[in-house]
């Protein structure tokens, strides 16, 4: 039976490496799901069938309540949820780990060998945070709280504090230290931890956050692994920790900013917003709006038309509307692209998911540094709904808390024309200086609407 088991763990981890290559375009990621989701579940009955498994009236039942809440959950959320419900998966995740790392130490009494206390030790630290954190984070996602960074009394140092006072913990637990409430408080302390070190976050920062919290969640994983003698677990683990590790980095140096700032910084903190967006500066900052009909105009004449998506065009669903106005366009003759910026949104590739949904070309999604250097021959670059990624304060503007970030350069159009609700601010909490530049028009109102509209007048001209 252990070697049926572990040939069943190499097909798993066959699957899990497969399915995690399909993702790697939108094309075949549908199928890299369902291979990584079927070497999962062979995971699981090859785990099911070791002879110290029991309480199978237990398994049945989570078996059971798992996917009664789970399956209806993920085949309903909105696209534009799709983000809060991998932050909240992910912290469900992390808050198995820490549980069962829990159960390993109460059933053996406290006295576990190094091999084993040492990694549940780790995964119950780590899966703390990452359950705690993740909640933050769906809750500013969801706006149950506000987005803008919390300052909490004492600040980074706070956190500091914490993190010393965590390691300190598990260090002494690791060492021998053994009362009744010891492993409780670790979790206790763990979770303020992660209260601590999110909650300061603003949430223009959430896609580096959720892919940290997912990296670290896939690293508690395979820590569990360790300490129950799950091989499947830690390859999955490993997996998901690093894939998590890398895009992190990636959002990171998107930003321009290191994961510490990231987590010690956050956006918004400075609080404020541009300097001179009152008006100190004598810089004249009204807006010019405009309606559908030129806008179409402006678009069936052009050349070249760069769409900028943003995480408004997500709110308003407006995806599929923006790819039947692309495909008037393109009939007559307009070539029009897509500028992906890599934090648009509220998760890494949050506009490729919306635009693939939309069958939008793959081929036609341009990634920031590709698009850049076409934007000074762009005739019209239609901005839908981004804000914080087209600030060109983030190139100018010491004061400003996104500088050194990298944008996308819109404002080296011909034209700009941005579709917005109302002049407010991103989720970096701050003014946008593109709204008033001469080139700069403004076309209020909801996306999905208001796109529908300027298609509606390219189709009549």
């Amino acid at each position: 039976m252990d070697d049926v088991v572990t040939g069943l763990y190499i097909v798993a981890f066959i699957a899990f490496i497969e399915g995690l290559r399909r993702l790697r375009g939108p094309k075949t990621a549908v199928q890299g799901n369902w291979i990584a989701a079927a070497g999962m579940g062979i995971a699981v009955v090859a785990t099911l069938l070791k002879d110290e498994i029991g309480d199978w009236e237990l398994i049945a039942a989570g078996l059971v309540i798992g996917t009664v809440i789970g399956v209806p959950a993920a085949r309903s959320v909105k696209m534009t949820a799709m983000p809060q419900m991998v932050a909240l998966f992910n912290g469900v995740g992390g808050g198995a780990v820490a549980l069962i790392a829990y159960a390993e130490w109460r059933d053996a009494g406290g006295v576990l060998p190094p091999e084993v206390l040492i990694p549940s030790v780790f995964s119950a630290i780590v899966g703390s945070i990452s359950f705690w954190g993740s909640n933050v984070a769906f809750a500013k996602l969801q706006e149950l709280i506000s987005g803008r960074p919390v300052k909490l009394p004492g600040g980074p140092a706070l956190t500091s504090l914490l993190t010393v006072l965590t390691l300190g913990l598990g260090v002494a637990i690791c060492a021998g230290l053994d009362f009744r409430f010891v492993f409780p408080l670790l979790l206790l302390l763990a979770a303020i931890l992660g209260l601590a070190a999110v909650l300061p976050i603003g949430g223009a920062d959430m896609p580096v956050v959720i892919s940290t919290l997912n990296a670290l969640t896939g690293l508690s994983a395979a820590a569990a692994g360790m300490a129950l003698n799950n091989t499947a677990l830690m390859v999955a683990g490993m997996l998901v920790g690093a894939s998590g590790t890398i895009l992190t980095k990636q959002m990171a140096d998107a930003m321009n900013r290191s994961i510490g700032n990231v987590f010690f910084g956050g956006f918004g903190a400075g609080g404020g917003s541009v300097p001179g967006a009152a008006g100190d500066d004598g810089i004249d900052r009204t807006v010019k709006s405009t309606s559908a009909a030129d806008v179409a105009i402006q678009l069936s004449y052009a050349r070249l038309v760069v769409v900028v998506p943003g995480y408004g065009m997500a709110v308003a669903q407006a995806q599929r509307t923006v790819a039947d106005l692309a495909a008037a366009l393109e009939k007559r003759g307009v070539e029009v692209l897509y500028a992906i910026h890599p934090v648009a949104g509220r998760m890494p590739g949050h506009m490729n998911v919306l635009l693939a949904e939309a069958d939008v070309p793959y081929d036609k999604l341009k990634e920031m540094d590709d698009i850049n250097p076409e934007f000074a021959r762009t005739d019209v670059a239609l901005v839908i709904g981004a804000n914080d990624v087209t600030n060109p304060a983030a190139r100018s503007d010491t004061g400003s808390p996104i500088y050194g970030m990298p944008i996308l350069d819109v404002d080296k159009s011909a034209s700009v024309i941005v579709l917005k609700r109302s002049m407010s601010s991103g989720f970096a909490g701050i003014d946008n200086p593109l709204f008033y530049d001469e080139k700069t028009q403004m076309l209020f109102g909801d996306a999905k609407a208001s796109v529908g509209e300027v298609l509606a007048e390219v189709q009549q001209l």
